[in-house]
């Protein structure tokens, strides 16, 4: 695969397909092109992406695992519940030409079972349903001792973060805030772009001293 850099990774992740009808009760998002690419650009630099196994839990349409396989990844596991979102998610690899190096899952992040190097996720943020991201961080701490992923950053969830993350045996490095930006894309969206703050986390596994 090719090597990237930041700009030009987020500049072909933001020309990706997106949602035809996203599911509100799936708070199914695109993650914007610019935060994806810092997202994975954070794990990659921590050598975590090129020549490893990444699971994307959640995948959605595909930018995170479509990125993580452009980085160089030896292997991609890209989960998600919803069979749309998976059909345009392959769309994206094929598109790329990086559908060899990613295997699609249709089923419940709950359900996966495969140990892998590394977990990049943008994971639900509770926003319809309470503590929907729980299932995500529990599941990608079962299968993996490196994890990344977007929470958003008030200071309530952060507590929170760092508790259940210690509980489980990680601690949370917070990497970087940035913006995201939300196009109003459901019925009780009052702006045309919402602009949130979220975090860039680093879960890392507490070794045994």
């Amino acid at each position: 695969m090719a090597m990237f850099k930041k700009k030009h990774l987020a500049k072909i992740l933001s020309n990706l397909e997106g949602f035809d009808k996203p599911k509100v009760e799936l708070e199914q998002y695109e993650t914007p092109g610019d935060v994806a690419a810092e997202l994975l650009w954070t794990a990659d630099m921590k050598g975590k992406i090129k020549n490893r196994t990444v699971a994307d839990l959640g995948c959605g349409t595909g930018i995170l695992s479509i990125g993580c396989a452009l980085l160089g990844a030896k292997k991609v596991y890209a989960v998600d519940i919803d069979r749309e979102a998976i059909t345009i998610a392959k769309r994206n690899a094929v598109k790329m030409g990086c559908s060899d190096n990613i295997d699609f899952f249709e089923m419940d992040v709950s359900g996966f079972d495969i140990k892998v190097d590394t977990v990049v996720m943008n994971p639900p943020f509770g926003c319809q349903s309470r503590n929907a991201d729980r299932p995500f961080l529990q599941k990608s701490f079962e299968i993996s001792n490196d994890v990344f992923s977007l929470h958003l950053a008030k200071e309530e969830v952060e507590r929170f973060l760092k508790r259940y993350s210690e509980e489980l045996g990680f601690r949370a490095h917070f990497i970087k805030k940035v913006k995201m930006e939300i196009p109003a894309k459901f019925f009780f969206h009052k702006k045309r772009i919402d602009r949130i703050d979220v975090n860039i986390i680093h879960f890392e596994r507490i070794k045994d001293v």
